[in-house]
Order: C-alpha cells, then structure tokens, then sequence
C-alpha cells in the first residue's frame, strides 16, 4: 500500500513536531572554496545544513547536476549522499582541496581550506540528528536535498555563526546551545515552507502524509495521553485497518511500539530535569502501574528509571566542575 501524499501540514501539527524536535548535532564544519578549487566529501550517516555565507559556486550532490551556490542559500543534504563544491578558476579546471589541508581544531570544528588561498565560497556546514524519541528520524528516509533560498533578514547565517562560537567557547551548556541555534534554523525552514508552493515536507515520510501526520502529532505532543490505536485512527479520519497500515508502513512499526518510544523519552527527560517522584514520572508518561513503567523504562535504557535520575545528575555535576 502506498501512503496517500497530501498537500501540507496544518501549522498546528507543524507546530506540534517542532516543539517536541530533538536535536543532536555531530559536527560543525567550515569549508572555503578559493577559485579554481573544489572540495569532496564522502558518506556520512547523518543528514546535513549547508548555509552558503558568501560567494557564488556550484555544489554537486551524489554526483547529480551542479546547483548553483549563491550567498544565504540553504541546502539539507540527505544521510549517506556524497557531495562536492567548486569555484571555477576561469579555465575550467579545478583543484582538489587535499585531505592534507583539512585541519580539526580542538573544539572538532573541522576546517576545508587551501592554505594561502583567499575563499570565494564560504559554507558552513551542521552534521546533525534530529528525532522524536529514540527511534523515529526525521531525516531518516530524504532522499533528495530540500533547498531553500534565505535573505540576510532572515538571519541564518548569525544562528550557525554562533552555534559555531558555542563549540568554540566549550562553555556550560554548550551542547544544548548548540543544539537550539541549530533547531531554529530547522524551524525557519518549516515556517519558509507553509508559505512555499513547494512544500519540503512533502520529502519525508513521516510527514507526507497528512492524515497520519496528524495523529503522530497528537502522539508526539501528549505521549502520556490514554491513547488507543482506535483514538489514533479516528484523530487521523481513519478506519481503524486502514490507519494500522498506513502508520506502519511509513514508521516501520506499530503506533503503539512507536508511542512506548515517545512515553520513553518524556520519562527519560523528567527524570533527568525535575524531582518528581518516579510514580509521578510513570503518571506522565502514560503509566499507571509503576511496575510496568520500570519494565518498560528497563527495556529502553537497560537501567531502572532511579539509577537513570542518578546518571543523569552525576554528569550535569561533572559538566559544571
């Protein structure tokens, strides 16, 4: 069965996604063209924002056709993709920037650049996850870039500019800071999107689908709700059969293993932000036996949800000696 595509997401159940968003990013990485010079980068199993600063070029993504790099241009390559960026010299040859050029700091902010060579193309790069729970990925099944043209009003630039500074700074919190800045540029995308005739939401599965998209939402925004397969259906217009199937073939499994997921990491971010007692914390989440809360708490994270809490705060005190 083929989910049935519909035109766009209702700002409410964008609204919804967004929010509950999670973020974690990889690495940040500059890359300067000079001209004459092109840069390659292999596979990465993590998608990735391009945000051309300044310059004009041409990047080619999995060996496709050359799309133009002008300034306050926005590209989401896909996880896996191969891709490559260059200046022409005039000549119409290139040189490749070597491996040998590439320089990491002690921040893990890797460099591209040829020495001595002043850039045309400035790019900064963001190699990110981003997902609801632990098992369901955004850009998990994008196959083909979404590209989407910003001006300098919008800002971009100065959001990657500072996550850029937060890795450098390894002050407190710079894990999350970096990873916020990095979520608002995600967010700029999706509310470019509503109002674009070419909507990228349509390139990804989970959002394709308007009417399953929905009741994801609905999941996503109260995992500790009593939901049912039924009630899901029906926030979706569903019949029940026809919901069940059309939910796992675009998550690959059931809604209700996907909602254990999303309970799990309501649970999980209780636990290690707040005090609550752990029944309150089972509550929440959508338990009401605390037994079966830690059962199914175990299987998530193999530790029980008290030694969890414990973790969690031994690290922040490390983060903050």
């Amino acid at each position: 069965m083929v989910a049935v595509s519909a035109s766009k997401l209702s700002p409410t159940d964008l609204d919804n996604l967004m929010r509950a968003l999670e973020i974690d990013v990889v690495a940040l990485t500059e890359i300067l063209v000079p001209l004459g010079h092109r840069a390659e980068m292999g596979m990465i199993d993590t998608p990735a924002i391009h945000y051309n600063l300044k310059g004009s070029g041409w990047i080619s993504i999995n060996s496709g056709p050359n799309i133009q790099l002008t300034p306050h241009l926005l590209i989401i390559v896909p996880p896996n993709t191969p891709f490559s960026i260059e200046v022409d010299g005039g000549d119409g040859a290139t040189r490749l920037i070597s491996r040998d050029c590439w320089k990491r700091n002690e921040e893990s902010i890797l460099r591209i650049a040829a020495p001595s060579e002043q850039p045309e193309v400035v790019q900064i790069c963001g190699f990110f996850n981003a997902s609801f729970g632990q098992a369901v990925g955004l850009f998990r099944d994008l196959r083909e870039p979404v590209i989407e043209q910003f001006e300098p009003s919008d800002r971009i630039d100065g959001k990657l500019l500072e996550a850029m500074d937060e890795l450098l700074s390894q002050e407190i919190g710079m894990g999350a800071m970096t990873a916020s800045l990095l979520k608002q540029v995600i967010i700029a995308l999706a509310r470019r999107s509503l109002k674009s005739s070419q909507s990228w939401t349509d390139r990804f599965s989970i959002l394709a689908d308007r009417q399953i998209t929905r009741a994801f939402a609905e999941m996503v925004a109260h995992p500790g709700a009593a939901h049912t397969v039924q009630s899901l259906a029906h926030s979706a217009s569903l019949s029940r059969s026809a919901f069940m199937a059309r939910f796992s073939e675009i998550f690959g499994r059931s809604p209700m293993a996907v909602l254990r997921d999303l309970r799990m990491r309501q649970a999980a971010l209780d636990l290690a932000t707040t005090t609550a007692p752990v029944d309150v914390v089972a509550h929440n989440a959508g338990y009401e036996s605390r037994s079966s809360f830690v059962r199914a708490f175990r299987k998530a994270y193999s530790v029980d949800p008290s030694e969890y809490r414990q973790r969690a705060k031994n690290n922040e005190g490390d983060n903050d000696s």
